[in-house]
């Protein structure tokens, strides 16, 4: 007998009336088990509706077709095990079992897979993201940067243990060994996409010259399969994170025929993955042979510029003198100045020991006394009308002003002010007056001291200070050789602080004391004579 059905009449004549009774929650649990016990296992065909991703990590979506709505959710763990996520609008075969929500009296799909329906919907798809990549212009050539033609670190985003990374190896070490970094992905499944991205954004954040070298070049490989096996290569995660590598980046996902999001926001794509190799470094070998080609070419070029040149040098050698012609004449010439330099040298210093004889001639102490008593004279004249001429112009010039001052007394008070500024003016022009004529007076008075100076070095006595002696006969006559003083009556010797009278012709003066004998180890020293000037 059925659980919800009992037409036995009850109490009163009503059917039902000995139906058992039910609470909300047994009810509920009885059509749990029931719905659970015939749908434990379901596979559904539907297009994906709503879609929602709280921060919990589990996923609510719809299945719909025309005419129904079936809620469907999958918990955080089976989110992480699907390799498709379920996107709006696309056509997906959901795999779960069915239950139902008591809170809500509402049944709903546990979806433990979910897998597209059939190849067209996963292209439909992929077209879908491919023109919204597109449309921000991320296909564009002119983002694409050109490779590095000898990297020396490479970087590689794949998985350790496939023949890719060997494939690429082999290929890198026969062509042109360089440092390789693998950074170890899964290249299939959920966990392919957010790998691949943290890789290239994890080698891009590498800062040169750090304890891991930076890489100068990418290449993100797998190897082929199925759509279905390299869908994680056509996340968008992985295409932006590509777009945005600042290293330059190789695609060399699947095989020739394969084609992914990421080979569209790379930099350039390889075939296969030992073809990015080959793109990645140039050949050794090739390298060095055209290294040792350019080498012989360039020796050769230089040998023939320099055989040119030296060819044009000699042409141009052939039509000029001799060197030895050229210099003839200037080396005659030379030589008639070098026998002629002496004696002009010679004539040269007695001109001028002449010119300088008449010029010490004309210095006579007469002559400078003469000169400084006209310049002390002059000096005199000036010095007395200077506070005369310097007190007539003062009140002159305050006559001038007190007659400007009484004509523009009557005027406004800016002829006043101006009348101010003028007076201003003219006393400080008074002092300026009276500091130059100051200044002149001082350096006239320096220059009669330092004639008189001059006068007293050119005089004798001068030369008497310093230890010399004039030597005169009784007519006062001076005498200069000795055989004038031997026939002299008289000898008057000056010194600086007198005169001495000797006898002539040998004889000692009466009283003259004797000369002082020179003290036992000493010698005689000559007094040191000074210069004249």
């Amino acid at each position: 007998m059925d659980l919800f059905e009992d037409d036995a009449p009850g109490p009163g004549g009503q059917p039902g009336g000995n139906a058992p009774e039910f609470t909300v929650s047994e009810l509920s649990g009885a059509v749990k088990r029931t719905i659970e016990g015939e749908f434990g296992h379901v596979r559904v065909r539907a297009e994906v509706g709503r879609v929602s991703r709280p921060r919990s990590g589990h996923l609510y979506f719809d299945l719909k077709d025309d005419r129904s709505v079936l809620a469907a959710v999958s918990w955080k763990g089976q989110v992480a095990r699907m390799q498709v996520q379920p996107e709006e609008g696309m056509e997906v075969i959901a795999t779960g079992r069915m239950t139902t929500f008591p809170g809500q009296s509402k049944y709903q799909l546990i979806v433990d897979n979910v897998e597209p329906a059939g190849a067209g919907a996963l292209m439909a798809l992929l077209e879908k993201r491919k023109a919204m990549l597109q449309a921000e212009g991320l296909f564009a050539s002119e983002r694409k940067r050109p490779l590095p033609y000898l990297p020396r670190v490479i970087g590689v985003v794949t998985s350790p243990s496939g023949a890719v990374i060997r494939d690429i190896l082999h290929r890198l070490r026969d062509r042109f060994p360089v440092h390789v970094l693998i950074w170890p992905v899964a290249v299939q499944g959920q966990a392919c996409a957010p790998e691949v991205a943290r890789a290239i954004a994890g080698f891009n954040r590498l800062k040169p010259g750090g304890a891991v070298p930076r890489p100068d070049l990418l290449i993100v490989a797998r190897g082929g399969g199925s759509i279905e096996d390299l869908w994680g290569f056509n996340e968008e995660i992985v295409a932006r994170a590509a777009a945005g590598s600042e290293i330059p980046l190789i695609s060399a996902v699947g095989h020739e025929t394969d084609t992914t999001l990421i080979d569209f926001v790379s930099d350039r794509r390889a075939p296969t993955p030992t073809a990015a190799a080959e793109l990645a470094v140039p050949v050794r070998s090739e390298l060095l042979a055209w290294a040792s080609d350019m080498q012989a070419r360039l020796i050769r070029g230089q040998g023939q510029a320099v055989r040119v040149r030296r060819q044009r040098l000699e042409d141009l050698s052939r039509a000029l003198p001799r060197p030895e012609r050229l210099t003839e004449v200037a080396r005659q010439r030379l030589d008639a100045w070098a026998e002629r330099l002496p004696n002009a040298l010679r004539r040269g210093v007695s001109a001028r020991r002449v010119a300088l004889s008449e010029a010490s001639g004309s210095l006579r102490p007469a002559m400078l006394r003469g000169r400084i008593g006209q310049e002390r004279q002059r000096f005199t004249d000036l010095s007395a009308r200077l506070p005369g001429g310097l007190g007539r112009g003062v009140a002159q010039h305050r006559r001038q002003v007190d007659q400007l001052a009484a004509r523009l007394s009557v005027q406004p008070f800016a002829f006043r002010r101006g009348v101010d500024r003028q007076r201003a003016e003219f006393d400080r022009l008074a002092a300026r007056f009276g500091e130059a004529a100051q200044r002149s007076v001082s350096a006239r008075r320096d220059r009669l001291a330092a004639l008189d100076r001059l006068r007293e070095t050119l005089g004798y006595r001068q030369t008497l200070a310093r230890g010399y002696a004039v030597v005169r006969d009784g007519g006062g006559q001076v005498l200069t050789r000795l055989a004038q003083a031997e026939t002299a009556d008289t000898l008057r010797v000056e010194f600086a602080d007198g005169v001495l009278e000797t006898g002539g012709r040998g004889e000692k003066p009466a009283g003259a004391a004797p000369a002082p004998r020179p003290k036992a180890g000493k010698k005689d020293t000559p007094p040191e004579q000074g210069s004249l000037f």
